[in-house]
């Protein structure tokens, strides 16, 4: 390689180092110097405002074992997870595949598939508030209708986590429909065309066609899903606060209770690590399971 050449290159590494340092800077202070800044005080006894700090070792983390709040708060945010994504990716998928076909007014459906996405958190929780309550709430008026039982909702214990549940699926719906809607419109039509010829059916089309071609999307869509799962607090904090007896309590939520409401940053910061490990272990588990299944454009 020349001289000019070699010189050529180096200015141009300087260049891309030049231009990643600031955004390089902000993630180092505002991501990972926190992530090490939560590791040391899950070492210590900290308390919020308190300027005294006590070495405490792995306490926190021996305390954590023995919290049974905590393996409550746990079996809620895994509950909350394992209900929330398959159905939300669901429901996002069958609202992409009908708006890949030539519906008339697409245009509107599209706007009000995604018009939840749209709206604040916490107003959004407001209006579910009021959609799930018990004398004069509109879902109880239809359960009335129907001739169903009435349901105290968010005030139910059994009741209160499916409700956010069903909330949620509704708001997180249209943002993943967006995003597989975008990947449909890249499968080759001649694939459909030639599968309606030889008499497939529409499920057969969507599981043996669309679904394996459009896999990596969907994987992606997944994965952000459970690290939205991971971190709901508004909906908890605005609906339930945790309530009734903790029957919506999640990790986030827990986290906030403990540092903020019990000023015990250090036990609060074991929950947020605890948290990290076990999201990137599930990403980790989910890479090695149903990321070998994906299949991509090209590969033979």
């Amino acid at each position: 390689m020349s001289q000019g050449a070699a010189r050529a290159r180096r200015n141009e590494a300087l260049l891309a180092y030049a231009l990643l340092f600031p955004s390089l800077v902000f993630l180092g202070l505002f991501t990972y110097l926190p992530i090490l800044r939560s590791f040391w005080f899950s070492l210590h006894d900290v308390m919020l405002g308190d300027p005294d700090i006590f070495w405490m070792g792995a306490d926190n983390y021996l305390r954590l074992i023995d919290d049974h709040l905590f393996w409550k708060v746990f079996a809620n945010t895994a509950f909350y997870t394992l209900t929330t994504i398959p159905l939300a990716v669901t429901v996002a998928l069958l609202m992409a595949v009908a708006l890949d076909s030539k519906l008339r007014g697409l245009a509107v459906y599209r706007s009000a598939f995604f018009y939840p996405v749209m709206i604040p958190s916490v107003a959004a929780g407001m209006v579910w508030v009021f959609l799930y309550a018990p004398g004069y709430g509109p879902i109880n008026e239809a359960l009335t209708a129907l001739g169903l039982p009435r349901l105290d909702w968010l005030y139910d214990s059994a009741w209160a986590l499916p409700a956010i549940v069903l909330m949620s699926i509704w708001k997180y719906s249209g943002y993943f429909m967006l995003i597989l809607l975008a990947a449909l419109k890249l499968v080759p039509s001649d694939l459909y065309e030639a599968a309606r010829l030889d008499g497939v059916s529409a499920p057969q089309r969507l599981l043996h066609i669309t679904i394996p071609l459009i896999s990596p999307t969907l994987y992606f869509v997944i994965v952000i899903g459970i690290l939205h799962s991971y971190q709901i607090f508004d909906y908890v904090y605005v609906m339930t606060q945790g309530g009734p007896a903790d029957a919506t309590n999640v990790l986030t939520f827990y986290i906030y209770q403990n540092g903020f409401q019990y000023q015990d940053i250090g036990y609060a910061s074991t929950l947020a690590n605890t948290l990290l490990v076990f999201v990137l272990a599930l990403i980790g588990l989910l890479a090695a399971t149903l990321g070998r299944r994906v299949h991509y454009l090209g590969e033979r």
